[in-house]
């Protein structure tokens, strides 16, 4: 049987939580701190093939919180999913690794990162909800313009 001729295949092998760390060099004097801290978060999404068929998406999260120049807490978060995906077309397979999984691991991430700053003795920080398919078209776009840029500056 080919591939085009094959069942689609969509599977949730795991969940789990890849990394986690959490610094707060300025502890315990920054807890009588008044001043509100600002705060500043970085999302990114990976994704490698284990196998045939089988891929690892992560979802990492970067946030930091200051007060001037020095650090309330600084958490690094990385929430990870295997899946078994077979007989998608190519196009599609990475619309999957960029958009869907990635929806699927990413409410993981976001109790672990609050879970992780209250248990620090912190408010909770709630990362806002992510609009994926734009991320990724995003990227789409960028690396296609990239491509382009590249292209002009080797024929030039």
């Amino acid at each position: 049987m080919s591939d085009t001729q094959a069942t689609p295949v969509f599977n949730i092998q795991r969940v789990y939580l890849k990394e986690a760390s959490l610094e707060q060099p300025n502890s315990p004097a920054i807890f009588l701190e008044q001043t509100q801290p600002s705060v500043d978060i970085q999302l990114g999404v990976e994704a490698q093939a284990l196998a045939e068929g089988v891929y690892e998406i992560a979802v990492a999260a970067t946030v930091h919180t200051k007060i001037g120049e020095r650090t309330v807490f600084l958490v690094e978060c990385k929430q990870a999913g295997i899946f078994e995906i077979r007989h998608i077309p190519q196009e599609l397979l990475q619309q999957i690794l960029g958009i869907q999984c990635p929806q699927i691991v990413y409410p993981y991430l976001r109790g672990n990162v609050a879970d992780l700053i209250q248990r620090a003795g912190f408010p909770p920080v709630h990362l806002a909800e992510i609009n994926f398919q734009a991320m990724y078209e995003q990227q789409l776009a960028q690396q296609q313009q990239a491509a382009a840029d590249g292209g002009n500056g080797a024929a030039a």
